[in-house]
């Protein structure tokens, strides 16, 4: 059985960072890639960001590149994703889900844990 558990996240102000990780179970990370969205009222779901570990590739939304990082801990069965320079339009609930094409693919997910709350105050 697959499961994932967020955590990570916070109320926070502009300009500040947070790092989620992404706990995975019952599979390990070299099987599929992984994903990170984000959902807020309103403004509906975002990928925010993709890992596969067998190559290392990454993919980020535009929104988040240069401020944000995905990386991924292969022993602890972990992906994280580094937030940095936050902004209130990053505010929103964040979760993870396996890709199940086996690639970085720009496919809608629906979450498997529940997610972690991610508040930016301007």
């Amino acid at each position: 059985q697959f499961e994932f558990v967020e955590s990570g996240g916070g109320l926070v102000q502009a300009g500040d960072s947070l790092n989620l990780s992404c706990a995975a179970s019952g599979f390990t990370l070299d099987r599929y890639p992984i994903a990170w969205f984000r959902r807020a009222p309103g403004k509906g779901r975002l990928r925010v960001s993709c890992i596969r570990t067998t190559d290392g590739s990454t993919t980020y939304a535009d929104s988040v590149k240069g401020r944000f990082t995905i990386s991924a801990d292969s022993v602890k069965n972990i992906v994280y994703l580094q937030m940095n320079s936050l902004k209130p339009e990053d505010t929103g609930l964040y979760y993870c889900a396996l890709d199940p094409n086996g690639i970085c693919s720009n496919i809608d997910l629906d979450p498997w844990g529940q997610g972690t709350q991610v508040t930016v105050s301007s």
